[in-house]
Formats: C-alpha cells, sequence, structure tokens
C-alpha cells in the first residue's frame, strides 16, 4: 500500500495529500470558464481555465494526487 504520511526531519508526520490540496486553489467561475490554480513550487504558480465545471473538478484531483506524488518522490531522494 501506498501511504502519503510521511515523516519529516523534526518528527512530525503530516500528510502529503492534504499539503497537495492546500496548494491548489478552489475552482472560481471567472465569466465563461472555471478557474483555478496550483502552486507547485514557491515561484512555479499554474493556472487552469476549463469551460465545463466537471472537467475542472476532475483534473484539478488529477494534478493534486500528481502533486502528492510529486512530493512523495523528492521526500524519498532526501533520505536516499
Amino acid at each position: 500500500m501506498n501511504s502519503n504520511i510521511i515523516e519529516t526531519n523534526f518528527g512530525k508526520k503530516v500528510d502529503l495529500q492534504r499539503i497537495s490540496e492546500g496548494s491548489a486553489s478552489p475552482i472560481t467561475k471567472s465569466g465563461a470558464f472555471y478557474v483555478f490554480s496550483v502552486r507547485i513550487s514557491g515561484e512555479d504558480v499554474r493556472e487552469y481555465c476549463f469551460t465545463n465545471r466537471d472537467r475542472a473538478v476532475s483534473m484539478r484531483s488529477v494534478l493534486v494526487s500528481h502533486l502528492a506524488q510529486k512530493m512523495q518522490m523528492e521526500a524519498k531522494k532526501k533520505v536516499i
């Protein structure tokens, strides 16, 4: 089983899924588009626009899971 809970250098356990969900903004309607943004790193913020709310919701969940996997891989690289 692939767990998203890791232990930091300070001994605290954190849930990567919750952290990655916090990195994505809620979906808002702006004109004819449904818009959300994802903070990949401190300087890299990407904004996504969709005309269909269902597509925006599904893409946001996909991007959040990819971000959690990225964080997990970076945490493993730091340990090794």
